[in-house]
């Protein structure tokens, strides 16, 4: 019998390899294995390969890969009417990788319903880490000069891993996230992943795959470069034609 997860990595393997995705637990859903470290090289093989860690203070590293995968076309998000109505009255600034470390760091602050985070230390400096390396990026969205919300997560090839948001003024972080996706449908990505499936993220357009589909989608997409010399640090998002309202 083929054997299930979660599987232990030890801590200083320099192997970067994972256990196949599809070997993850049902129960809880996509837990697939334990341990090892966070480095830039693990990391990128992880996304590469469908996997994320997601795990908190006191506990191992923990790795995930569940069954079905949330994901969103940037072609194609959903814009509502009063979403839309905000867009078009401009109340906000929205730039990518100004302020990574401030974006993770406002992700990493506990929810009002909430008292702890999985944003841990370690995670903090390994995406920072990412970031510097010119894989992870932030979105922000400010007002009155005032960061009032944004997003961070890693670009591999065509494929954007969407990691977490935050607002601080209502509505912010869908401001970002629309202006991020158009931008990313104007260079040519074709897949945002969103994870699991969240009533906030379905409202603007994700939806849920099985994980074999997204596995093979992300296989062909991660090796493709973008249509066009993507991220260049610090720059102003746009939207491109996608983000006309």
């Amino acid at each position: 019998m083929t054997q299930q997860g979660p599987f232990w990595i030890t801590a200083d393997r320099n192997e970067t390899d994972f256990p196949d995705a599809s070997l993850a637990l049902s129960e809880p859903d996509g837990l697939l294995a334990a341990g090892g470290n966070l480095s830039p090289e693990r990391l990128l093989n992880a996304y590469r390969h469908g996997i994320f860690p997601w795990y908190n203070d006191g506990q191992p590293i923990l790795w995930w890969s569940p069954d079905p995968r949330s994901v969103l076309d940037p072609r194609q998000p959903r814009i509502s009417r009063s979403l839309r109505k905000l867009l078009r009255q401009e109340r906000f600034e929205v730039s990518y990788d100004r302020c990574f470390e401030a974006v993770i760091s406002a992700c990493a602050a506990p929810r009002k319903t909430e008292t702890g985070t999985w944003i841990t230390d370690a995670i903090r400096s390994a995406y920072t880490c990412l970031h510097q390396l010119g894989y992870a990026h932030s979105i922000e969205c400010w007002q009155e000069g005032e960061l009032a919300g944004g997003l961070y997560g890693v670009s591999i090839g065509r494929v954007f891993f969407g990691e977490s948001m935050f607002s601080h003024t209502s509505n912010a972080s869908k401001v970002a996230f629309i202006h991020l996706v158009r931008q990313l449908a104007d260079w040519q990505f074709e897949l945002v992943d969103c994870q699991v499936y969240t009533s906030h993220l379905a409202s603007l357009g994700a939806f849920s795959i099985p994980r074999q589909q997204f596995l093979a989608q992300i296989k062909t997409l991660c090796n493709l470069e973008p249509a066009v010399d993507a991220w260049q640090t610090g720059g102003k998002l746009t939207g491109g034609p996608g983000g006309q309202v």
